[in-house]
């Protein structure tokens, strides 16, 4: 019970607290705090307009967040979704224009495969400088994502430029048939059901398949993992390819559900935020669907609050900087006997000194 209350009640706590300190912040500003919350849950939660641009938005968070949580399970931070998610999406793109792919179901398989694949091993290489290089991956991800974006904007601009992309430059669009439609008929793509897909499948093999199990061992205690002879570095590349896989099929889900093609629109800094609904959801694949869900919203009532407030778009960002640090902060309070801490003040407080009546 104490776990439980730890994983869900620590969260929420810092979630309110980033929550009223955005109050503080829009307070300063002159505006008022109450109406900013209530236009928040109205922009994400309102109404179904509102829920749809939510889920639209939850997509990709769902798919960027597995980026981080797989290989954390393996014992690695892992910061660089954007660039598996830029390099996703331009793979896409460039498969559907340079190869004979059908313009179908299948054409559509093919291009979020492509870009799957180019987002898995963007990211098994800072898992291979991590292992055999000894490079911070870390450090390593987060430099690999702004290699991955300034590769994007050289060949989006370049060679896989669309001539007829004169303002905005852009690749050649996806023909009609290997896009990815709204589902039974709303705004809501399909990329939001490869998402759900993606997490329940990612929890499942995590929690009970032999290799999953391996993969928790590794990023538990290295240590025991050698001592058993676990194979570490096949583990820790395999969760960053996974991770990696994921980020780059929502680079995919935006091309062929949403932009149609690969240009800077792409570059929505979905990867970063998915860090934070990481470590929200405690890498959790299945906690990710609901934490995505509630990040998307933010996103959405962003454009409300300019808007109707004045306050500009970007001001969510605030609140979710606000947010990752004080879930970050809130882990110093997991495990905390509270009980224990109250007997102890109880006891530590001077007992009063009995008064002896004189004869």
């Amino acid at each position: 019970m104490r776990k439980l209350l730890d994983d869900l009640g620590l969260p929420v706590a810092a979630m309110l607290m980033a929550m009223l300190l955005f109050g503080v912040f829009v307070w300063f500003a002159g505006v008022d705090p109450v109406q900013v919350w209530l236009l928040l849950f109205k922009g994400a939660f309102g109404d179904w307009f509102s829920w749809q641009n939510t889920l639209q938005r939850a997509a990709p968070l769902m798919l960027c967040a597995l980026c981080v949580a797989i290989p954390a399970r393996a014992g690695l931070i892992i910061i660089g979704g954007e660039g598996a998610l830029v390099l996703g999406g331009l793979a896409c793109a460039a498969v559907a224009h340079l190869l004979p792919v059908p313009a179908n179901a299948l054409g559509t398989l093919m291009v979020c495969l492509a870009g799957a694949l180019a987002g898995g091993l963007w990211m098994a290489l800072a898992g291979w400088l991590r292992q055999f290089r000894g490079v911070n991956e870390t450090i390593s991800s987060l430099l690999l994502a702004y290699v991955a974006i300034g590769i994007f904007k050289h060949l989006v601009e370049g060679p896989l430029r669309d001539p007829a992309s004169l303002n905005k430059p852009s690749t050649y669009s996806l023909a009609e048939g290997m896009r990815i439609g709204g589902v039974a008929g709303s705004d809501v793509h399909g990329g939001l059901v490869l998402g759900v897909l993606a997490c329940v499948a990612c929890g499942i093999w995590l929690r009970y398949s032999v290799s999953g199990f391996s993969l928790r061992v590794v990023g538990g205690n290295p240590r025991t993992a050698a001592l058993v002879g676990l194979p570490t570095h096949r583990l820790v590349l395999l969760a960053c390819l996974v991770g990696g896989a994921c980020a780059g099929l929502a680079g995919a889900v935006e091309v062929a559900a949403v932009h149609t093609n690969a240009n800077a629109s792409l570059i929505a800094f979905y990867g970063y935020t998915g860090i934070l609904v990481s470590f929200m959801a405690r890498h959790n694949p299945l906690a990710i669907i609901p934490v995505a869900i509630l990040f998307g919203g933010l996103g959405a009532a962003g454009s409300l609050l300019q808007r109707r407030l004045g306050l500009p778009d970007a001001s969510v960002l605030v609140l979710q900087g606000m947010a990752f640090v004080l879930i970050l902060a809130s882990e110093a309070l997991r495990g905390v006997d509270w009980a224990a801490r109250a007997r102890g003040l109880l006891a530590a407080q001077p007992k009063p000194t009995p008064v002896v009546a004189k004869p």
